[in-house]
């Protein structure tokens, strides 16, 4: 007890904590507890700190982990392969790792098959197609044929009686008759000679077969021999039909040759050669190749065309030989046209296109060496472009029948290069009142707008025939002589202008020069009026380029209003007659249309000098000269001096008192004065050369320099200065380039135009 006792404190010693016992006494004491110890109290287990940390968690023991409880029950298990084994040798998933996957599926409301199972089926399904006869491992029962049937799959092959009687006296077993009891039994055991007997009709039966498969091989070949001498025979029929064919073409040429010695008349000779081709279209188009027809219409009509070009005046003559061509358009292979003699006059660009060929036609070839020349010659040194009428007569002709590629290297090259020259030789200057007056640009330009390209046809664009006509209108009206009446020939050219131009010329070319008009050349003078000015320039009120009421009634406020106005001041302070006043009043508004003389603004000046009319009699003679206030100055240019009249009236301006209208102040509204670059840039506008500011100066001298170019790219020409009213142009190249001056004349335009 007391060994007990002391044990006992000790083991109480050593669950208080005691960690300085060594490994065999914990040992010791766990042995000396005993079975006895054991089982005195089996319920109690010791609880581990994991299971204490789960617990506190939720986990109860038997169900599975997760808030939901469908988590594992049990660790991972590990599934050890064999040393040196890999993947697949055996099976990977566990038996804890299936269960837990049919547990979860269930959790789903799924079944879950074990891969096993399914293995399991397969080889079930497997096997069943293998004794269904499904799987293509049982061997098939060998199918033997009679004579009969031999023979009937070979067509007309013929098997000897000796031979059908062997082949179907055999089968796959022997049949032997051994006694009544087994009638037809089979019997495993042969004799001797019936085996060679069968060994013999084995061999016949394979040889037969063999022979009836060879049989049919030749058969099919001979049917296929049989069909190919059918084709033969008629690729023969159809070869001799074209050899008939072609040797009624060939006569039928020689008869046009024939037929073509003989005849002196050209007129005959190209009927009669027409006419063989055109019967010779009609009976062989279908039967011969059209490029075939084709040639061989280029070969008999070459040599009469050959001739008919020769000596041709295309422009006197405009439809020589294209009647007889024209006929034959069909077989020369040229499209036909429902528009007939309208397909030039069309203006659409893919009429133009080229052809999508690589090659020229004989007959394209015919035309383009023996047509094209004479056409270029004629259009090159014959056609005068002021007279569009023979060519365009020609154009249209011949278009009908013309490939696309040469009526358009005409109506594309040939002729614009034309227009554009003389064009660009039309001065303003000569137009219409020099003794050798150029024609208006619009006269020969308008023939050619159905034909020309379409930057030609463009108003709005920067190059061709239109905008090289634009900037020589601007040329006309900064010159135009307004001794003339407007240009009434250009009224065809408004059409086709557009708005903003228009307003342009009017604003920037022709109203400026209307307004120094009147201010240089219109004099006021009581005594001897010259409306001549003012007529001029109120003719381009009711002309086609014609101007607005609203425009003339301003330009006439401007211009004419303080001449007016300063006359009658000095006529109403030197003692006037006021009844002439008063006449001479009426008569300057009846000059005026009803338009211009009714605006608002003419008539505010009318009241102005009604005004000042009564002013002068409310002054009285006394003090009208000197309490009369004179008028305000308005945009005037200075003026000449009024000439000397006849009249010697007191009551008028006397000649000193007319000079003093020259001293009139001049308006922040005049014209800035004009300049040598002015004048240059005019000249440079005439004869459409550009004149560019190039942004730098000549290092020597300082002047800023100016390019004169021919070029639309605004380069090459020549390169200028200004120095007074002189140009000068610079020479050479690098550092020894020098100037020199040249005066505005064809020197300078042909270094211009690089020439």
């Amino acid at each position: 007890m007391a060994q007990f006792s002391m044990n006992g404190q000790m083991n109480g010693q050593m669950e208080d904590g005691d960690s300085s016992d060594s490994d065999h006494r914990r040992k010791r004491r766990k042995m000396g507890q005993g079975p006895a110890a054991r089982t005195a109290s089996p319920a109690a287990k010791p609880i581990s700190f994991a299971a204490k940390m789960m617990a506190k968690m939720g986990y109860k023991e038997g169900e599975g982990l997760g808030a939901t409880g469908r988590g594992r029950l049990a660790p991972v298990e590990t599934q050890l392969r064999p040393t040196r084994s890999g993947l697949g040798v055996v099976p990977e998933k566990t038996k804890q790792a299936k269960e837990d996957e049919k547990r979860e599926a269930a959790f789903r409301g799924e079944v879950l098959e074990d891969s096993e199972e399914e293995d399991e089926k397969s080889r079930k399904e497997l096997k069943k197609q293998r004794l269904w006869g499904m799987g293509g491992t049982t061997k098939l029962k060998t199918k033997y044929r009679t004579a009969a049937e031999i023979e009937a799959a070979a067509e007309g092959l013929e098997v000897p009686n000796v031979l059908k009687s062997i082949i179907d006296a055999t089968g796959s077993e022997t049949k032997l008759l051994t006694s009544t009891a087994g009638l037809m039994t089979i019997q495993n055991a042969m004799v001797p000679s019936e085996t060679e007997s069968v060994k013999l009709a084995k061999r016949a039966r394979r040889d037969l077969e063999s022979f009836a498969d060879e049989w049919n091989t030749v058969s099919d070949q001979k049917k296929d021999y049989e069909l190919q001498e059918v084709q033969l025979v008629q690729e023969m029929d159809e070869l001799e039909e074209s050899a008939h064919d072609l040797e009624t073409v060939i006569q039928a040429i020689r008869d046009i040759k024939l037929r073509g010695f003989g005849i002196t008349t050209n007129e005959t000779v190209w009927e009669d050669t027409i006419s063989k081709l055109e019967s010779l279209e009609s009976e062989h188009a279908m039967k011969i190749d059209p490029s075939v027809l084709q040639e061989v219409a280029v070969a008999a009509v070459h040599p009469l065309f050959k001739k008919a070009m020769h000596d041709w005046q295309p422009l006197e003559d405009p439809a020589h030989v294209y009647p007889y061509l024209s006929r034959l358009s069909r077989l020369f292979g040229v499209q036909p046209s429902s528009a007939g003699m309208d397909l030039a006059l069309q203006s659409d660009p893919f009429l133009h296109s080229t052809r999508p060929s690589k090659s020229t036609t004989p007959y394209e070839s015919m035309l383009y060496t023996l047509f094209l020349p004479p056409i270029r010659s004629a259009i090159t040194n014959d056609w005068d472009p002021t007279n569009p009428t023979p060519l365009i007569t020609l154009i249209q002709t011949w278009s009908p029948i013309l490939p696309p590629f040469i009526l358009t290297g005409l109506t594309h090259n040939l002729i614009p290069t034309r227009l554009e020259a003389l064009l660009a030789s039309w001065k303003s200057s000569k137009a219409p009142s020099s003794k050798h007056p150029q024609p208006f640009p619009h006269t020969y330009i308008f023939p050619w707008l159905p034909f020309l390209p379409p930057h030609h046809l463009s108003p709005a664009s920067p190059t061709g025939l239109f905008s090289t006509l634009k900037a020589k209108l601007k040329s006309l009206f900064q010159s135009y002589p307004f001794t003339l009446p407007p240009p009434a020939t250009l009224t065809s050219l408004l059409p086709v202008l557009t708005p903003s131009f228009l307003h342009t010329l009017q604003t920037r070319h022709l109203l400026p020069r209307l307004a120094t008009h009147l201010a240089q050349n219109l004099l006021i003078d009581p005594s001897n009026q010259d409306l001549t000015p003012l007529t001029e320039t109120l003719a381009w009120l009711t002309s086609s380029w014609s101007l607005s009421p609203t425009v003339t009634a301003h330009l006439m406020v401007a211009e004419f209003f303080p001449k007016w106005h300063h006359i009658l001041y000095l006529w109403l302070t030197n003692n006037p007659n006021y009844e002439e006043v008063r006449e001479w009043f009426l008569w300057w508004k009846e000059q005026f249309p009803e338009s211009v003389r009714d605006h608002d603004v003419v008539a505010r000046e009318w009241t102005k000098g009604l005004e000042t009319i009564s002013l002068a009699l409310d002054l009285g003679p006394e003090n009208v000269a000197t309490q009369l206030p004179p008028p305000a100055a308005g945009p005037v240019k200075p003026l000449g001096f009024f000439p000397s009249s006849s009249s010697s009236s007191s009551s008028q301006p006397s000649k000193q008192q007319q000079q003093q209208q020259g001293e009139a102040p001049r308006s922040k509204m005049q014209d800035e004065p004009i300049t040598f670059r002015h004048i240059l840039e005019a000249w440079c506008m005439e004869n459409s050369l550009l004149f560019i500011p190039m942004r730098e100066a000549d290092p020597v001298s300082g002047l800023p320099l100016f390019r004169l170019t021919a070029s639309a790219t605004g380069k090459g020409g020549v390169v200028v200065f200004l120095r007074g009213d002189v140009v000068w142009v610079r020479e050479g190249k690098g550092e020894g380039r020098t100037f020199r001056p040249v005066g505005l004349d064809e020197g300078l335009l042909g270094m211009a135009e690089g020439r």
